[in-house]
């Protein structure tokens, strides 16, 4: 009998009877089954630790360093070494796992290390390349400050006094897969960016073709809401409801003939109610703020009036009808608006009205009419520089004046001879008697004194006089009225009908004993000063001028008729224009070459105006054909009554600008931001200027 069976003997022994002894034999029962699994469990774990892998059991013990301090002492170290076992081969080491897998068994794998993947990597802690490795995780790393980097510190932050840890250091082989994996990313994604592209190209490309083909005859349907009109920075909503005003209009022509009355009620009420919310709106931030709500009511009556009258046929012939009606409107009110401007740039204002008048009340009070011109000696003096003014405005011809002998080096070497008409000669007189410029010589006459221009002798004088041209102009029932377009409206201005228009082409009957003389229109301003105008070299031209022609604007056949065979079979319909307004007349040339009887020549032709329209340019042009000398565009610029698009820069660097055309500087219609180079010379401290309000600030 064993040791473990006297016991139980024993103890059956001490425990005799009944129930006694059958608790005993059930303690007995549970101490023996407990001491059994105690021996399996010493058995296990024995097991598997003589079994582990002398890698890992130095790997365990390396790590276990980490979490305790490290001591100085020989004896430990000498001990550690005698106890060390020789390391095995990494190429035929064991590796065995124990684990519990999902149902809770214990289960144990074994592995042999030359399997494992190449980035398992034994590492010793005593390896030379440990530090390497620690300096190369620190730079990939970011840096950790003592609040992020976790590690315990004293009361006052320094961090003393508490374990030191080693970090764990990154595989040299695993960064070089890391950075590898990264550039595989970013190849990926550049691929990826162009294959978009690409894509986006063809279908592109696709969408055009599409489109190409699309048959646009076949039936489509009206959408209120637009793709164009999601765009919110665009005037979106008011371009809607125009349209949708448009469209209404179209179905309401429809449904009232085929007695659809409610519907065309409602149609015509949406309509007053768009109308009334976009009044005059130019943008959307100018609408009613019910215009939205209005603009989705007009939507659903347009769709139930799509659903019940669409027909894309019909449709069409309306939008055709409304196109036509709308065109045809737009060309009556661009007529009633040339007239308009027209009108508007004739009309002398208020101011400039009181202006001649006061002087001329002044001039006669004071009885200056047997008052000589001053400087009188200067009027004939040929070796003077002389400038013919013919104006019936005082104050643009001041300006003029004012301008002139201001940028002039020698203003007393410099003549203006004026002629105006009967009704502004006392004004214009006064006015250069008591304003003329310091030292300048001033010359005022009036055009019915010249005695010489009569019908007999002045075509254009016999012309005017004429009983068709008077019907031309004051009959409301001529072909040439209103309803005659544009073109012949401008010509009815009513200084075609004045003599000083034409008094240009006499101007050696004009100065007898001049040689030169420099034409100058009253809607100049002159910037630089225009003595070297004297010296230049006409080349035997009678005519010094800026040419105006630009590729085909302003050439010859823009001012002449070339289907009439007197026009066609004399000039070149491509030769340049020039502008009259500054221009250097040689007088000795015109008399040699007769010019003022080459004018009358082609004036007595054109009686019937079926050469040229009224006007000066277009017998200008034919009287100097192949007379004109071209000067140097800096010299004259043109355009600033007309064209708010000129270059600033050529306007100030320009001798002379021309407001030519019907935005004259002192009207209200000028352009504003040319204003300013007119205005500047009027002398706004005159008392007459003041009486008469004249400002133009």
């Amino acid at each position: 009998m064993n040791q473990f069976d006297h016991h139980q003997s024993k103890i059956t022994a001490m425990t005799s009877g009944g129930g006694g002894v059958r608790r005993v034999r059930s303690l007995s029962s549970l101490i023996h089954h407990l001491l059994i699994a105690f021996f399996l469990l010493q058995v296990m774990f024995h097991i598997a630790f003589v079994t582990a892998d002398t890698s890992d059991i130095s790997l365990i013990q390396r790590n276990l360093k980490v979490y305790r301090p490290l001591y100085d002492c020989k004896q430990c170290e000498d001990r550690k070494e005698s106890n060390k076992k020789p390391e095995a081969s990494e190429d035929d080491i064991d590796i065995t796992a124990t684990y519990t897998d999902a149902s809770g068994a214990v289960q144990i794998s074994t592995v042999k290390s030359k399997d494992l993947s190449s980035s398992w990597v034994w590492q010793h802690p005593n390896d030379e390349n440990l530090n390497q490795l620690k300096d190369q995780a620190k730079v990939d790393s970011p840096p950790q400050t003592e609040e992020s980097s976790g590690l315990p510190t004293d009361e006052h932050g320094s961090g003393e006094g508490a374990y030191q840890y080693e970090e764990a250091p990154i595989n040299p082989v695993k960064h070089k897969r890391r950075e590898m994996r990264l550039q595989r990313r970013e190849l990926r994604t550049a691929e990826l960016i162009k294959q978009n592209k690409d894509n986006d190209k063809l279908m592109q490309e696709a969408a055009i073709e599409r489109s190409n083909q699309l048959n646009t005859s076949a039936r489509g349907k009206y959408s209120i809401w637009r793709k164009d009109y999601e765009n919110p920075n665009s005037d979106s909503t008011l371009k809607l409801m125009r349209d949708q005003v448009v469209m209404a209009k179209v179905y309401a022509s429809i449904a009232k003939p085929k007695n659809e009355l409610r519907l065309y009620d409602s149609l015509m009420k949406h309509i007053k109610d768009n109308q009334h919310a976009i009044g005059e709106a130019t943008s959307d931030a100018e609408l009613h703020r019910s215009a939205l709500d209005r603009a989705k009511a007009m939507g659903h009556i347009l769709s139930i009036a799509k659903d019940q009258l669409y027909d894309g046929a019909l449709i069409a012939r309306k939008l055709r009808a409304m196109l036509q009606s709308t065109e045809e409107s737009i060309i009556t009110l661009k007529r009633k608006s040339a007239f308009l401007i027209q009108l508007a740039a004739k009309t002398v204002p208020k101011p400039l009205h009181c202006l001649p008048l006061q002087l001329a009340t002044d001039y006669f009070s004071q009885n200056l009419i047997k008052k000589e011109t001053p400087n009188k000696d200067k009027l004939e003096d040929p070796s003077l520089y002389h400038y013919a003014i013919f104006s019936d405005n005082v104050l643009a011809t001041s300006v003029v004046v004012n301008s002139t002998v201001l940028h002039a080096k020698e203003p007393e070497k410099h003549v203006f001879h004026i002629v105006t008409d009967r009704l502004n000669f006392a004004a214009m007189k006064m006015w250069f008697l008591f304003s003329s410029p310091a030292g300048a010589g001033i010359q005022v006459e009036n055009i019915d004194d010249f005695k010489w221009l009569n019908s007999s002798y002045c075509s254009v004088l016999r012309q005017l006089e004429s009983a068709r041209i008077k019907e031309y102009y004051f009959k409301a029932d001529h072909p040439s009225s209103l309803s005659d377009g544009n073109d012949n409206l401008k010509y009815r201005n009513p200084k075609y009908l004045s003599m000083l228009n034409h008094l240009r082409f006499y101007l050696p009957e004009v100065y007898p004993k001049l040689d030169k003389i420099l034409f100058l229109d009253d809607d100049i301003v002159v910037q630089k000063d225009l003595t070297p105008l004297w010296s230049v070299d006409l080349q035997g031209m009678v005519n010094g001028a800026v040419e105006t022609c630009k590729e085909s604007f302003h050439r010859f056949d823009k001012y002449l008729n070339f289907s009439n065979p007197k026009i066609s079979q004399n000039f070149d319909p491509n030769a340049c224009g020039w502008a009259f307004g500054m221009n250097i007349f040689d007088l000795k040339e015109w008399k040699r070459r007769d010019i003022t009887g080459i004018y009358h020549h082609w004036q007595d032709m054109n009686e019937e105006r079926t050469l040229w329209k009224l006007g000066s340019l277009p017998p200008g042009l034919i009287t100097f054909y192949n007379l004109t000398y071209p000067l140097d565009r800096d010299w004259h610029v043109l355009g600033l009554g007309y064209d708010p698009a000129l270059n600033q820069t050529e306007i100030e660097n320009a001798a002379v600008i021309h407001y030519n055309g019907n935005y004259k500087p002192w009207l209200d219609l000028a352009v504003t931001k040319y204003k300013s180079y007119w205005s500047k010379y009027v002398m706004l401290d005159n008392p007459y200027l003041q009486n008469c309000n004249i400002n133009f600030d």
